[in-house]
């Protein structure tokens, strides 16, 4: 690395500005912010960096450079004019007095530069690339901030205030390390996170009155991860994701989102099928519980929203039953996800003023629905699971009354690259799939809405037209 980062304190350290510039006046309000004093020679001085350093108490001598004004001792300088013979000047002034110096127009010369600071007061990220991209490094910096929540100033002030107690409490180092690793990363953090202070400090009280059983108690993160593109999990999501020691998934996660998973944690498959469970709902429900007991961070990783169709509710009666903490995500749900990269609005005030979930399999592979209720000519109805019941969807719909020609959409693997959408009608539809060769995830969609799909369609880069129906397949 050319830079070696180094954190100063400048509370009240007397820093030099030669310029009055735009640049002159980023530098001022970063050093400011700091807590140090900045002064200012310039010939002009823009408005704004005459407010600032009025407000500050800085001093402003409005002339030429000469070295001849610099009349204090400073922590450091900053060359910030328009003229390289100026700027060299300042810098050879300070280098001959062994005074730190930045100089704006090469950065190739400065004894030190301005990273992009990320602040989380007390907390403090600084990103550099040596100076060879600011705006890189602006870049990195607008990434990072996202994933940062704001409470982490907070969190960090929390755990200044309870080190004290801490020390006392577990005389061993190992200890300490132990019992502050699961109270930074665990419900204790996520209660500052969530603005609750005063749950933090009781939670924080009770670890603390039994640091053993506290550290042998783990927790569980219920995660919905989203139809299947990566970039619509939450931030709230991947950054539980990464601190878990196990993750339980199933086939409803997408591989993109598994490489997420980071490399550390364990693996373990619960996958579903169709009358074939690679571990039933049961023991999957006490697989969370005995990795908690065991201390872990545990994730159970759900395709789009647990609580929709998804057993989140089951697994979590467990959870609080064996007095195990756990914490649940929501995802975007596959009827949100899907029909949005599919062109298909759920609701539209032309065509749909209502919209219903259904699951298209029950417990006992049965299909038992109230089909009168789902027949109405305004409303969108989404059928989770219900591939290869759909010839028998289409059937039933028709049965109780619903044209033949309404317009349904399969669209299998959404929000993936490997995306396909099937659109046709309640009665083609059925003859449309022998044709076709269509794999789970997939969702069904019924209803008016589903005509918008040709004119509203942005995620798809292939469009067929359909032999049998005026509608067709597209493909992303």
């Amino acid at each position: 690395m050319k830079y070696y980062p180094l954190l100063f304190q400048l509370e009240a350290r007397r820093c030099l500005i030669v310029g009055g510039g735009r640049v002159a006046l980023r530098r001022s309000k970063t050093l400011l912010s700091a807590g140090a004093q900045v002064d200012v020679i310039a010939l002009a001085i823009d408005a704004e960096l005459r407010r600032v350093l009025l407000e500050s108490g800085g001093e402003l001598i409005e002339q030429p450079y000469s070295d001849a004004l610099v009349t204090r001792e400073y922590f450091c300088i900053i060359a910030a004019t328009d003229s390289t013979a100026v700027n060299q000047q300042v810098a050879d002034y300070a280098r001959a007095n062994n005074i730190p110096v930045n100089r704006a127009d090469d950065r190739s010369l400065c004894d030190f530069i301005f990273p992009a600071v990320i602040d989380r007061g007390p907390i403090t990220v600084a990103i550099s690339n040596s100076g060879g991209s600011p705006v890189l490094s602006r870049i990195l910096k607008r990434q990072l901030n996202s994933f940062l929540p704001e409470g982490y100033g907070e969190l960090s002030d929390f755990a200044r205030r309870q080190r004290a107690r801490v020390k006392q409490a577990l005389p061993a180092e190992r200890d300490r390390v132990e019992f502050w690793e699961h109270v930074l990363q665990g419900a204790i953090a996520e209660a500052i996170f969530s603005g609750n202070s005063l749950q933090a400090q009781t939670l924080f009280d009770q670890a603390l009155a039994e640091p053993d059983q506290f550290r042998r108690t783990g927790e569980v993160y219920l995660i919905g991860a989203g139809p299947g593109d990566p970039d619509l999990m939450t931030l709230r999501a991947f950054r539980l994701l990464q601190q878990s020691d196990v993750v339980l998934y199933d086939r409803l996660v997408s591989p993109a989102i598994m490489d997420l998973v980071p490399a550390h944690a364990e693996r373990v498959y619960v996958g579903k099928r169709r009358a074939e469970h690679a571990v039933q709902q049961t023991d999957i429900n006490q697989l969370l519980v005995d990795h908690a007991l065991r201390g872990k961070r545990v994730t159970r990783l759900k395709g789009g929203d647990p609580f929709i169709f998804g057993r989140g509710g089951e697994e979590i009666e467990k959870l609080a039953a064996a007095q195990v903490p756990f914490q649940v995500v929501p995802g975007i749900t596959a009827a949100n996800g899907c029909s949005a990269y599919a062109g298909i609005p759920l609701t539209h005030r032309d065509y749909a003023q209502s919209v219903q979930f259904v699951t298209g399999q029950l417990k006992d592979g049965s299909i038992d629905l109230n089909w009168p209720e789902l027949i109405s000519e305004d409303k969108t109805l989404v059928f989770y699971m219900g591939l290869s019941s759909l010839p028998v969807i289409c059937e039933s719909l028709r049965a109780h009354g619903m044209a033949d020609d309404m317009t349904c959409a399969l669209v299998e693997k959404g929000t993936t690259r490997q995306q396909r959408v099937v659109i046709s009608t309640l009665a083609l539809l059925p003859q449309r799939l022998q044709q076709l060769e269509v794999s789970s995830p997939s969702l069904f969609i019924v209803g008016r809405v589903v005509q918008l799909a040709d004119k509203l369609s942005w995620y798809s880069t292939d469009r067929a037209d359909s032999p049998d129906d005026s509608f067709g397949d597209s493909g992303a």
